[in-house]
């Protein structure tokens, strides 16, 4: 068993690193303070497209793609170390690099699913960073942890589609950027397939009849740097039958298809977070007194770092192993993994954070920090692309079908 990089991963690694302490990090506090000073919160600071120009001028562009057509052309596990470096700056990292979510997902559905005018309308721009997307799923009315329940309405009426429902927690959905919405929706709710109900179609966000709502908060705060999350309501808004994505009765299998990638993509930059949520930890520590002697000769301080260190390294293999298995007999094959990184990492990753905010005191909690936003990002992942339970339940029926 062969843990080295092989010679593009090591070079693509060895760039990213650098475009990391050389653009990224010092950006972080930039974002910051030009945000404070645009006109409407949802707007984009003027650094994330300097960021995005040099990411682009150094090849650093598109990794996630595995299709060389439209992206970088590399494995999940090329992909894992790099998405791990972006984790440690989140909110900035991966939208610099075109690599941020639900973007990436989007582009992964239109390269795979799209028809040929779908992918020269939106999959272009959004490979080249001009617009973004968001993906409407997730229902206030139903458990939506059940695909099955949704509740939304595509409807046919002639040459078009209408489209009634409402949405929240669409991610992206407040930047002005955003240009197009996936939604998630049911064409034929009266099959006796539940899980060929489901459609998926392209409405674009100045069709009339789509209502962006309002912002939903995360934890008490609005999440500016990925655009918001919102809820969208749909009035009856009309878009061509053309913007159907796939088949009718295919977006049950569209999601399952875009939610695996989602998932390791999710857990890779989770380790990333994890490993910045160390190192702060470990500078807080030998840089603070107390009760008579640094911080870091606390027993429990020791602790803390020697259990997180541990955690990570187990999760990175997890995490690993699951890219190296959708590589060679794809996801359906790597369903266990996928499911059991889903699990692990986010609720891992919470831990983590949660004892370098704890040692940092106020400070941990603050806007000084990335800690408060690392914590609250890992936390919504328990919940995003499936609850740890929906999960849990699967994976324990898996299991248990080999005793039957």
């Amino acid at each position: 068993m062969d843990f080295a990089f092989d010679a593009r991963t090591e070079e693509l690694r060895t760039g990213l690193l650098a475009f990391m302490e050389e653009y990224v990090y010092p950006a972080e506090a930039t974002a910051h303070e030009q945000r404070a000073l645009l006109a409407s919160p949802w707007d984009t600071p003027g650094i994330v497209a300097d960021l995005k120009a040099e990411a682009r001028r150094q090849g650093l562009w598109n990794l996630f793609l595995p299709d060389a057509e439209h992206g970088a052309g590399l494995t999940n596990l090329q992909y894992a170390p790099l998405a791990e470096i972006t984790g440690r700056s989140p909110h900035l990292a991966p939208t610099a690099l075109n690599c941020a979510a639900p973007d990436t997902g989007n582009m992964e559905v239109l390269a795979q699913f799209g028809s040929d005018e779908q992918k020269k309308r939106w999959l272009e721009p959004l490979l080249a960073g001009e617009i973004r997307s968001a993906f409407a799923m997730t229902e206030p009315e139903v458990a939506s942890s059940d695909a099955t329940n949704i509740e939304t309405r595509i409807e046919r009426d002639g040459d078009d589609y209408v489209i009634t429902g409402r949405k929240w927690y669409i991610s992206g959905a407040m930047n002005p950027d955003c240009a197009i919405f996936i939604v998630m929706g049911k064409t034929d709710p009266g099959n006796a397939d539940v899980r060929r109900q489901q459609s998926m179609i392209l409405v674009p966000r100045d069709t009339p009849g789509v209502e962006i709502r309002r912002a939903m908060q995360v934890y008490g705060y609005e999440d500016h740097s990925h655009g918001g999350h919102a809820e969208v309501v749909f009035h009856g808004a009309r878009v061509p039958a053309g913007n159907l994505v796939g088949e009718a009765g295919g977006g049950f299998a569209i999601a399952q298809a875009r939610l695996g990638p989602g998932r390791i993509h999710h857990c890779m930059r989770l380790i990333g977070m994890a490993e910045r949520a160390i190192e702060l930890m470990c500078r807080r520590a030998v840089s603070r007194t107390a009760f008579g002697k640094p911080i870091a000769q606390q027993g429990v301080v020791q602790e803390w770092i020697a259990d997180a260190r541990v955690a990570v390294e187990q999760l990175r293999l997890l995490v690993l192993k699951t890219a190296w298995l959708m590589d060679t007999v794809g996801n359906r094959g790597a369903h266990t993994e996928i499911q059991a990184i889903k699990i692990a990492t986010p609720r891992t990753v919470v831990g983590i954070i949660d004892d370098a905010v704890q040692l940092h005191g106020a400070g941990g909690v603050s806007q000084d920090f990335p800690l408060a936003e690392l914590w609250a990002a890992a936390r919504t992942l328990r919940l995003a692309d499936g609850p740890d339970e929906v999960h849990q339940r699967s994976l324990a029926r898996r299991e248990l079908k080999k005793y039957l």
